[in-house]
C-alpha cells in the first residue's frame, strides 16, 4: 500500500517506521509548511500534522478520492464539515483522537463505568492528561473524548472544563511534562474512597501501530469511520 504522511514531526516519523515494517511503501512526507504536492500517488493518507492545516489537508484527502486517517487534535470545530464532505464525495474517512488499541478499549472501559457510577451521587468525577511539552493543545483530544464519553452515560454531567470546577462539568488539569507519551486518569471520588482508571503510554509506538491499522483497515471502504469500527468494539 502507498501511504502519504501529512505531518512528518516525531509521530509521522514513527508511523513511517512501523508502516515500512509492514511492508508498505511511504511515497509522500509532508511537513507542516508544504502544500504543493499530489495526494493522488497515495492509496491513503494519514494526518497527524497541526491543527491550523488538518481541515485542509483532509479535504484535499476527500477531494481527491483518497481515503485519509486523522490524528491531528485541536481542529473538531471543522469536523462536522469534513465529514459532510466526506459524504457528498463517497469518500473515506476516520477520525480519531488517540489510535491507540489500548486507549481505545480504555474509551470504553470509560463509559462502562461512567454508566455505573451514574446513580451514585456522592462521587464527583475529575480527569488528568499528561504529555510532553511540543503538544500544542489542552485538554488533550483524549482527555476531550474521555469526557464525552462520560456525559454520554452519566446523567449528573453535561460539560467539561479546563482547570475549573463548576456543577455538572467535569473539571480537567492538563499537564506538560518533558517526554511524556501520554498519560490519561478518570478518578471517582467521594469522601469515603476514590476510584481511578488510567491509561500510560510507553512510547509513540502504540499511537503510530493504530494509526497504521486503521490505514490498512480503511483500503477499499466508503464512509465516515471510528476506532470501533477498525477494532469491532463497542
Amino acid at each position: 500500500m502507498k501511504i502519504a504522511l501529512l505531518g512528518y514531526g516525531k509521530m509521522g516519523k514513527t508511523i513511517e517506521q512501523i508502516a515500512i515494517k509492514r511492508g508498505h511503501n511511504v511515497v509522500l512526507t509532508i511537513d507542516k509548511d508544504d502544500n504543493d504536492y499530489d495526494i493522488t500517488k497515495a492509496d491513503v493518507a494519514i494526518d497527524f500534522s497541526i491543527p491550523t492545516v488538518a481541515f485542509n489537508n483532509i479535504s484535499n484527502c476527500i477531494n481527491n478520492n483518497v481515503p485519509v486517517i486523522s490524528g491531528t487534535t485541536g481542529w473538531l470545530d471543522k469536523y462536522d464539515d469534513a465529514v459532510t464532505l466526506c459524504k457528498e464525495k463517497k469518500g473515506a474517512f476516520i477520525y480519531a483522537s488517540n489510535y491507540s488499541l489500548g486507549v481505545n478499549i480504555f474509551f470504553e472501559l470509560n463509559k462502562t463505568l461512567a454508566k455505573m457510577m451514574s446513580a451514585l451521587k456522592q462521587y464527583n468525577v475529575s480527569m488528568e492528561e499528561i504529555h510532553h511539552t511540543q503538544k500544542l493543545d489542552a485538554p488533550s483530544g483524549t482527555a476531550i473524548s474521555l469526557a464525552n464519553g462520560v456525559i454520554e452515560q452519566h446523567e449528573g454531567y453535561n460539560n467539561w472544563k479546563l482547570d475549573e470546577k463548576a456543577e455538572n462539568t467535569i473539571p480537567i488539569t492538563a499537564k506538560r511534562i518533558e517526554d511524556v507519551p501520554g498519560t490519561h486518569t478518570v478518578t471517582y471520588e467521594s469522601e469515603v474512597d476514590t476510584i481511578s482508571i488510567e491509561h500510560i503510554a510507553h512510547t509513540r509506538q502504540g499511537f503510530a501501530l493504530g494509526a497504521v491499522v486503521a490505514a490498512e483497515w480503511i483500503a477499499g471502504k466508503t464512509g465516515v469511520f471510528t476506532m470501533n469500527d477498525v477494532l469491532n468494539i463497542g
